[in-house]
């Protein structure tokens, strides 16, 4: 059975994003459905996969890391509103046996994705 899932580093800073907060959607024609809120650990990585075995279906996902708060919680002077506040990465399964891994690298102005491993 497939899983997905995500791995959050801070380049700003040069070290996970940990204690970031996000939302997980399926899309289905257009509109989301919430399915649930995951929290990084200290590796900046979720304990568990954020979609396990018959919880993953073929279609779009979105996740929506919450980076406004983070960035908030270290302290760092983002003037407000913050340039990057919630930022949804949407993203499509075509094989539910597979492993989707989703990073997120992340700074205060600029983020990047990619399929991880």
């Amino acid at each position: 059975m497939g899983y997905v899932t995500t791995h959050v580093l801070d380049t700003a800073q040069g070290c996970p994003g940990k204690g970031i907060k996000i939302d997980l959607y399926c899309v289905v024609n257009g509109e989301r459905r919430f399915l649930k809120t995951v929290t990084t650990n200290d590796d900046g990585r979720c304990d568990r996969p954020i979609l396990d075995g018959a919880e993953l279906q073929e279609g779009e996902y979105e996740l929506e890391f919450h980076a406004g708060a983070y960035f908030a919680s270290r302290g760092d002077r983002v003037k407000e509103p913050a340039f990057l506040n919630v930022i949804p990465l949407r993203f499509g399964v075509n094989d539910a046996t597979q492993h989707y891994h989703v990073p997120l690298l992340l700074s205060p102005y600029a983020y990047s994705t990619y399929r991880g491993s």
